[in-house]
């Protein structure tokens, strides 16, 4: 399993717990197929109840999480590990894209344009699922539409999202591209 540090150690605001957080993150690491000897850091800013989720760096991994992403929704300040395992793994997924080699071609993280990040969720989020991570397919769609169209063209370049296992930049791209011109009028 990953070595999988979490900052801050132990929390004030939220009633979060380090040493679970690091458990859940090693066990979606393992899930996602990263080497075991993966260094993962988590750093959690638990003064805000907003959602941002970076990925940082992927040597070391090291990703961003604000407080609430990992928040369970229906009781405030305390964890949700499912929250834990949706966010992880689908940034351990774009980890896993970008050292395979397929994404070589990707703007480095924080350049990565609005469309194609919405797009790369969908795909990393799909193989979550079939990884057996309980996520809600119906989120990503309705994201996916509000980022690329509700029309036919987008709903299909969601399913091939969704259920590819290994697509590269260039075919990410390629789908992105197709999807703005069907929404682009004549």
């Amino acid at each position: 399993m990953a070595k999988v540090t979490v900052d801050p150690t132990e929390f004030h605001y939220v009633k979060f717990d380090a040493d679970t957080i690091a458990q859940l993150v090693g066990e979606v690491a393992d899930l996602v197929g990263l080497p075991a000897d993966a260094l993962i850091n988590i750093n959690i800013d638990e003064s805000t109840p907003l959602g941002r989720t970076v990925l940082t760096s992927t040597d070391p991994i090291t990703l961003s999480i604000e407080g609430g992403a990992f928040e369970n929704a229906k009781a405030p300040r305390e964890l949700s590990e499912r929250s834990v395992r949706d966010v992880a793994s689908r940034l351990l997924f774009r980890v896993s894209d970008r050292l395979s080699g397929r994404f070589d071609d990707a703007p480095p993280e924080g350049e990565v344009p609005l469309p194609h990040n919405v797009a790369w969720d969908v795909h990393s989020v799909g193989r979550s699922a079939r990884a057996g991570i309980n996520v809600s397919k119906p989120r990503r769609l309705y994201h996916f539409r509000n980022r690329h169209g509700f029309n036919d063209v987008a709903d299909a370049a969601f399913e091939t999202l969704w259920n590819a296992d290994q697509l590269s930049w260039a075919e990410l791209d390629a789908l992105v591209t197709e999807v703005a011109a069907a929404k682009t009028p004549a």
